[in-house]
């Protein structure tokens, strides 16, 4: 159980550096959430190809940290 509050923590450091990267990063990811694919009518945006690659994009990462611990 104390090892599950540590991965709490370090996931939270790590949205919150990520967050920080997107917010004051200068708009070098501007075209993030904006890409092709994306539906914006009106009012609804529906971020059809940002979620796409955020997914596969955690996958790999996930992957590799998983080979990286050997579990």
């Amino acid at each position: 159980m104390q090892s599950a509050w540590k991965l709490f923590m370090a996931a939270g450091v790590v949205l919150l550096g990520v967050g920080v990267v997107l917010r004051w990063g200068g708009g070098r990811f501007a075209w993030f959430g904006h890409l092709p694919g994306d539906i914006h009518v009106g009012n609804v945006y529906i971020p059809l190809a940002t979620g796409a690659v955020v997914s596969v994009v955690l996958t790999l990462v996930l992957n590799l940290i998983a080979r990286l611990f050997g579990r």
